[in-house]
């Protein structure tokens, strides 16, 4: 703890010089327990007292950093201010221009739990639950606040709500832990269904696919490009989106840490090491175009439990993504700091990337905290670990400087001229300017830089800034098809879709059979996707290319969900037509096909359609029941009050469920016994029955919440049996008695 006091005074001193409104301060935070991968550096940007608990972090038109800051976020083991109004968005600048931040200033402030932004249309999107909001921006103040979305992120523990907020090459803005996806056309915001995807952080690769995670999975990703897979509400794809990229949940940390449930078996090694990642977030492809050749599109993945962040290498088959470790034995980035929480990623204006440390001593939620990982914290004094916060750059020795425009000054051809720049972010954000500030005056120059550039993403930033302007056509994007690569001429396939009509069907003919005489997988499957929209027009000159592509592709399930996805007008008629379904009998396609088709008839849609809001989860309901009715008494650490209630830390009676939910339901007197211990308290604790407020389920989840918290083996126990054991009563029907819970166990 001596490295926190040093700093903590530093901090102290820093606050005394600085107003409320703003500050300025460098405090000096060595990086000697920090180790990164030969050829690169690493450099902290922003500390404390700049900043407390980041989040999330966005660049400006002027490449300034913006973060979101949650200092609510498990200030004590109780998380007890969750609900305080002391989150932020801040500015950091580098008023010296010696690539150190020397000065942060208030956007807003006074939120609750903010957990993501992004710099989007001119304004800034914001999260701040459950509202999802916009504001335009005047003298780095916010104005003209609009709500996007009200029920952005209604319930669940801050762990598991909606966040990312990244924006696509598609122009629409993807979620984690969400199945909506956002946008704004001509100043009216959109939100409709997309699949669900990952907890925390989301990222995109140069062709558009989308790549997220959970805890105990490292990478998760969509073989196909968003929304291509879901056109068929009545069809749930199951191989092709959400799918783990690679087995190996492998992470090498520098030391003994402290993890939640360290004490289960196969959770740390024989130093006591953890050996497999529980917290994953936050991955990020990197696209800054400053590494060497071999890390692009590598993505970085934050593993905050184990003070590290991964490296993982992608390879691109056309009808699916594989991912693997860069290393055994190695990371990326390790320190031996605990208080080292990697907790978000970004690739940054100038090539760099920029790693958001919440520099937290507890960074998994109360409500999930087992007692191990409590007694753990407490040992170590982890919970004083909490007004710090980084912001580090990570950047290769050999990288070019580069001065990044300020794109608010840019005209329009210096914006189309960076659609070609080697860095993604460069690229996505004149895309996006191009797009919201309607520069349509430089058509002609974009559409040259989508038909006759060697660089492939650049033509698919300028198919989607004339999607944007929407001004493609059919005609233009078949000439796209034909005189691009693959990955460019998927895209124009996709974006072909909108264009299906009577007035097209020759074109789309001849098109059609040019791209099947391709034979690339890529190029099948999202053609597979199209076809649907034309067999409505014209069965009988387009259900022979759908034919043609599942008979070559017969086993290759990712093509046949496309193809699927794309019938969603005729997927009755073509189940109906026996010379097809004999054609392709005993094939996975005619399986699916029957199955999505009985669903239809039952009304079951993909449940992306269906769901409204994300829930909450059991233990977080149980946790906030708990602390409204039992922690009064049996304490918020579970260890009892003296004179008041026994503890539950390891009681026999919370390790058995159904005696828990009796007592819970209709009260205990004592004398009781906790691990050996009686507690002869003067006073019957009353059971919950009589409260007509307290459902089974609100039972349920405080029994969810109590075995986590209390007890080395989270239980649950169902409504079902929950209700069953509201009619079994004591013998004088009051409260139990020890003796006659243990004769009921037998």
């Amino acid at each position: 703890m001596l490295l926190y006091t040093r700093l903590f005074i530093l901090s102290i001193v820093g606050y005394i010089l600085c107003s409320c409104e703003s500050t300025s301060n460098q405090s000096i935070h060595l990086l000697d327990e920090y180790t990164i991968e030969a050829g690169f550096n690493l450099e902290l940007i922003a500390a404390e007292p700049l900043l407390k608990a980041p989040v999330a972090i966005d660049f400006d038109a002027k490449g300034r950093i913006w973060v979101a800051q949650m200092p609510g976020y498990m200030d004590d083991l109780q998380g007890s201010g969750e609900e305080d109004p002391s989150g932020s968005i801040v500015i950091l600048e580098d008023l010296d221009n010696d690539g150190i931040a020397d000065h942060s200033k208030i956007f807003i402030d006074s939120l609750v739990m903010p957990r993501a932004l992004a710099h989007v249309y001119g304004g800034l999107l914001y999260a701040e639950p459950p509202y999802l909001w916009f504001v335009d921006i005047e003298d780095d103040k916010p104005v003209n606040k609009v709500m996007v979305d009200s029920i952005y992120a209604v319930d669940g523990n801050p762990e598991h709500q909606p966040n990312g907020l990244e924006l696509n090459i598609d122009n629409w803005i993807y979620n984690a832990k969400s199945n909506f996806r956002y946008r704004r056309v001509a100043g009216v915001w959109k939100k409709e269904p997309t699949t669900f995807r990952g907890q925390w952080g989301i990222t995109h690769d140069n062709f558009g696919r989308l790549y997220y995670n959970d805890n105990s999975r490292i990478l998760l990703g969509d073989y196909a490009l968003p929304n291509t897979l879901i056109d068929n509400r009545y069809f749930t794809p199951k191989s092709s989106v959400d799918k783990l990229l690679t087995i190996d949940q492998r992470v090498y940390p520098a030391f003994a840490g402290s993890v939640n449930r360290g004490y289960a078996k196969g959770v740390l090694n024989a130093d006591s090491i953890l050996v497999n990642a529980t917290a994953a977030c936050s991955p990020l492809v990197y696209r800054g175009g400053e590494f060497t050749q071999s890390y692009d599109e590598n993505v970085f993945v934050c593993i905050p439990e184990g003070n590290l962040i991964k490296r993982t290498l992608l390879t691109f088959t056309g009808d699916s993504t594989i991912a693997k470790q860069a290393w055994q034995d190695k990371e990326f980035i390790t320190a031996t700091d605990e208080g080292f929480r990697p907790v978000s990623l970004k690739n940054g204006p100038e090539g760099s990337m920029y790693v958001v440390d919440m520099h937290r001593g507890m960074i998994g939620h109360h409500a999930y905290m087992s007692p191990y990982l409590r007694d753990k914290a407490k040992a170590k004094e982890l919970d004083t670990i909490v007004n710090f916060g980084r912001i580090l750059k990570v950047s290769h020795e050999d990288a070019k400087v580069e001065v990044m425009p300020d794109f608010d000054a840019l005209s329009g051809s210096e914006l189309v001229l960076l659609l070609k720049n080697d860095n993604g972010w460069i690229r996505d954000r004149a895309q996006h300017f191009l797009v919201f500030k309607e520069l349509k005056n430089t058509i002609e120059e974009v559409k040259e830089v989508a038909l006759h550039t060697d660089n492939q993403w650049s033509q698919i930033h300028a198919l989607y800034v004339l999607e944007g302007w929407n001004e493609l056509s059919f005609d233009f994007l078949t000439n796209v098809i034909i005189n691009s690569n693959d990955n460019v001429a998927a895209h124009a396939l996709v974006l072909l879709k909108r264009f299906a009509s009577e007035e097209n069907i020759e074109k789309a003919a001849s098109i059609f059979k040019t791209v099947l005489e391709r034979d690339t997988i890529g190029l099948d499957l999202y053609l597979g996707n199209l076809l649907g929209s034309y067999i409505k027009i014209d069965e009988e000159r387009f259900l022979p290319f759908m034919i043609e592509i599942l008979n070559r592709r017969e086993n290759n399930i990712t093509i046949i969900e496309a193809v699927i996805s794309g019938l969603s007008a005729v997927d009755s008629d073509i189940y109906a037509n026996t010379l097809v379904m004999d054609s392709l009998k005993h094939t996975p396609f005619v399986n699916k096909l029957a199955r999505t088709i009985s669903d239809k008839k039952a009304g079951n849609m993909n449940a992306i359609f269906t769901r409204k809001v994300t829930h909450e989860d059991t233990r977080t309901s149980g946790a906030k029941m708990f602390f409204q009715i039992c922690a009064s008494c049996h304490g918020a650490n579970g260890k009892g009050i003296e004179g008041l209630a026994p503890p539950l830390m390891s009681s026999e009676h919370v390790k058995n469920t159904e005696r828990l939910a009796l007592i819970i339901l209709h009260g205990i007197e004592g004398p009781v016994h906790v691990n050996g211990e009686e507690y002869n308290i003067n006073l019957a604790m009353p059971g919950l029955i009589r409260n007509e407020t307290i459902s089974d389920t609100d039972i349920a989840n405080i029994i969810s919440y109590v075995t986590n918290a209390f007890s080395d083996e989270p239980k649950r126990l169902s409504t079902k049996r929950i209700q069953e054991l509201r009619s079994i009563k004591s013998l004088t029907g009051m409260e139990f008695t020890e003796k006659e819970l243990q004769a009921l166990d037998n």
